[in-house]
């Protein structure tokens, strides 16, 4: 494209120890209540209570929803954000996955605005995000999703995702401290992991991609892909979570940025109709859609090679780009994430639903280098069914 827009969170603070930072950026506001939203693990594990005993310990009056889900369905959006409202709440802090922090987005902005979230559904919606709603702060715990510097909340639905998308969704101040990470287990480690690196090399390759995206994704994709296999084996691998934590959410700006394409979207029925985590539907198919495209965009994924470790210094682009999808491939399968939709026990017969849901994807596969019709889109899930890389025309 010619020129590019170029949005980033108004704050971020980043590294180890780094959510000692929450209590002055609270204090900027002075709130009389705050709405904390996070899942119940983190509550059990007693990691909210102390990131939030810094605020109570100064009088701060914080309540904690905890009835947060992976992959939230549209009725749980729905639920948080009555249940903000009626609690006349001064401020909303989000900790934890993608989930709670694309919840505590949703619950900061629609408490201020009329009508149900429905309302402001991308592909269904009726209704615009018009106020800036209550301040919000986003703290992850997870290396992946970049859901603290994003303008995105996805929402699951009977059979699809959907998003609610505006500027006034992105956080007043992210804290992205690794050292909140170190508890997370090492399946969600991996798909969180993975979900970041597809941040980043669909960025990479986006039609949307600029000078600014592309130093931020390739950093991304150097720092996920020497981290992520020792992140897995050892949670409390300190240099591991750092690096982790960086490229997160150095992939997140990225892709908020250049936007993500065919993984996306067709991710986004898996975890619709199987409920399968979001990570590891962009995993199973990372390998199989890079595939698909790869000859519309060689020079990028030689480029992506050489980030992920590789040498492209004595292959030509072609040679390099197939080199990509095979360390890419590599990657999926050393931190234990199956390869195949069937390993996800998705059966053959879902292959034709999957292709009509992921082919409304639209606003997603806009940025694919390569167009993706609905014919492609059977191609590249029969590939993933098979566990073939296939190509246009095969």
């Amino acid at each position: 494209m010619e020129h590019s827009r170029l949005v980033f969170t108004p704050l971020i603070y980043t590294g180890w120890g780094a959510a000692a930072e929450l209590l002055p950026e609270v204090e900027k506001y002075s709130p009389a209540r705050i709405l904390l939203v996070t899942d119940s693990v983190l509550v059990q594990i007693g990691l909210a209570e102390r990131v939030i005993a810094p605020l109570k310990s100064k009088g701060y009056e914080v309540e904690v929803y905890a009835e947060t889900v992976p992959e939230p369905p549209l009725e749980v959006g729905e639920k948080l954000v009555a249940y903000t409202k009626n609690g006349k709440f001064d401020m909303v802090i989000g900790m934890g996955g993608g989930s709670a922090l694309d919840l505590a987005k949703l619950a900061a902005v629609l408490s201020v605005h009329e009508g149900p979230v429905a309302d402001y559904l991308n592909l269904t919606g009726t209704r615009k995000v018009e106020k800036k709603g209550l301040p919000k702060i986003l703290i992850p715990t997870t290396s992946g999703t970049g859901s603290e510097v994003t303008n995105i909340s996805v929402l699951s639905l009977e059979s699809t995702k959907d998003v609610v998308t505006h500027d006034h969704l992105l956080a007043d101040a992210a804290i992205v401290d690794p050292e909140l990470t170190v508890t997370v287990p090492p399946r969600v480690t991996a798909a969180t992991g993975i979900d970041a690196l597809t941040h980043a090399v669909e960025a990479y390759v986006s039609v949307n991609a600029n000078p600014a995206t592309d130093g931020l994704a390739l950093k991304a994709i150097r720092l996920i892909s020497r981290s992520l296999r020792k992140a897995v084996a050892n949670g409390r691998d300190k240099q591991a979570r750092i690096d982790m934590s960086s490229g997160s959410y150095l992939a997140g700006l990225a892709f908020f940025n250049a936007g993500v394409a065919g993984v996306h979207a067709l991710a986004y029925p898996i975890g619709g109709q199987f409920h399968i985590a979001h990570g590891e539907s962009n995993a199973v198919l990372l390998p199989y859609v890079m595939g698909y495209i790869r000859k519309s965009c060689t020079k990028r994924m030689s480029d992506i090679l050489n980030a992920l470790g590789g040498n492209s210094a004595y292959l030509s682009e072609e040679e390099a780009s197939y080199r990509c999808v095979e360390e890419l491939e590599r990657l999926v399968k050393d931190v234990g994430i199956p390869n195949t939709l069937g390993g996800f026990n998705i059966p053959e017969s879902a292959l034709d639903s999957l292709t009509e849901d992921g082919a409304k994807q639209k606003r997603l596969l806009a940025r694919s280098p390569l167009p993706l019709e609905k014919e492609d889109i059977r191609k590249i899930y029969r590939a993933a069914f098979d566990g073939v890389i296939v190509e246009p025309g095969a």
